[in-house]
């Protein structure tokens, strides 16, 4: 009976009600929305990288390792010679290995020597491979693969020459005009640093620098392009390695053996816990989205019970009549806060379904446009406890409403007003 009554009291107030829950829908649905992109960037930042087991490079720190390996932020502190490349990749455990050179640019965007098992074993997300949106891997010296980022913001297309400039800066002074590139790929979008990178062999890598120096081209000495392909083209040198072992039980046993490889001060690290150190270090962002989430919905729930206590002086008679025909104080409390439940589990069922259809029609664009992956189901486990905690607010910021009611003294509502 209460319920009904409390239902029929809200369709009475259609109009002020629908407007209300209006604004309830679209706050709810903002409130989740944000705690929703937050859980996503977080995933999404974790998985960053995600089926190589170490990452290998000089011996600085396992922050430092991450960022230019994974992010291509800075630079190496040191290289790791060929020769200890290919020791790793005939260990007993190690199953699959991408070598990583770094240190060239195009216009802003690094420039990435590597393999062809690059394509092959790089993964991202929940195991997502890198797929092709145009063209092929590198086949040849002088062949390209951008990622789509770059491809998109310098409108690249297959065929393309591209010129690389020698160090990481926006601003390069000496450029490998004599050897450029051709584009014969272009990468899906992936949300991940892929997507400003350009992919190159490590034999493009050294064609480059057949007459370079110490990061400074040799005077007077020029090697063309095509007498560079009759050079012998394997790497001295590279940055870092992907390694893939057969057995994750193997994981800390080569690790360890890495970092007492007695060649050469080596640093092994793990991607996952680098990523989330990485990620508690930038908990700042997260915090501020947290803050944002709260300042929302203390916001929504002032709103509703702004609305409700000005509701309460055209109540006055209905409340009134209630009290005279027998309804005690409590039922009147109770049936207050039985309309704030009602609007919020309604604006809570809207907000779900807005949010959830927003998602699916943006999802296809932020994809293609800027590779991002939002989930399309808002309701994560975590979800459930910020539902609960948005109705047992709500029923909180009931009470203030309910309790005015409680104290409307009976004449005030029997007597007319003119």
């Amino acid at each position: 009976m209460l319920i009904k009554l409390a239902r029929l009291s809200l369709w009475n107030r259609r109009a002020t009600a629908s407007l209300t829950l209006a604004s309830l829908i679209i706050s709810v649905a903002l409130v989740l929305g944000i705690d929703h992109l937050r859980e996503q960037a977080k995933k999404s930042f974790s998985q960053t990288l995600s089926g190589t087991d170490l990452i290998v490079g000089a011996r600085s720190g396992q922050l430092n390792l991450l960022l230019y390996s994974v992010f291509r932020i800075g630079n190496a502190t040191n290289n790791i010679t060929w020769q200890s490349f290919q020791e790793l990749s005939r260990h007993s455990a190690v199953e699959w290995t991408v070598p990583l050179s770094l240190g060239d640019s195009h216009r802003g965007y690094r420039v990435l020597g590597t393999t062809a098992a690059y394509f092959e074993h790089y993964r991202y997300g929940q195991q997502r491979p890198l797929v092709f949106a145009e063209g092929k891997p590198f086949a040849g010296v002088y062949d390209a693969v951008l990622g789509a980022e770059v491809a998109r913001n310098l409108h690249y297309q297959l065929g393309d020459e591209l010129v690389l400039a020698h160090g990481s800066g926006a601003v390069n002074l000496h450029h490998h005009d004599d050897k450029p590139f051709r584009v014969t790929g272009i990468l899906q979008p992936t949300g991940t640093p892929v997507d400003r990178t350009v992919h190159i062999s490590l034999a493009g890598i050294e064609a480059i620098h057949l007459d370079w120096q110490q990061g400074m081209p040799i005077p007077g000495q020029t090697v063309s392009a095509d007498a560079a392909l009759q050079q012998d083209l394997t790497p001295k040198n590279i940055t870092a390695i992907l390694v893939g072992l057969k057995s994750r039980a193997a994981t800390f046993t080569v690790q360890r053996q890495v970092n007492q490889y007695p060649q050469e001060p080596l640093l092994a690290i793990l991607p996952g816990v680098a990523l989330t150190e990485l990620w508690q270090m930038l908990s700042v962002v997260e915090n501020v989205l947290y803050l944002i989430s709260v300042m929302v919905l203390l916001a929504v729930l002032i709103g509703m019970m702004t609305s409700l206590l000005a509701s309460m002086n055209e109540r006055q008679r209905e409340i009134a009549i209630l009290r005279a025909v027998g309804a005690g104080a409590g039922y009147l409390f109770l049936l207050i806060e039985l309309e704030v439940l009602l609007l919020i589990v309604l604006a809570l069922v809207g907000g779900v379904l807005l949010l959830a259809g927003s998602l699916w029609i943006a999802q296809p664009v932020l994809a293609e446009q800027f590779g991002l992956f939002i989930d399309i189901n808002p309701l994560q486990p975590q979800t459930f406890y910020l539902l609960g905690g948005i109705v047992a607010l709500a029923a909180l910021m009931g009470l203030i409403p309910a309790f005015s009611a409680y104290r409307r003294a009976l004449s005030d509502g029997l007597a007319q007003r003119l």
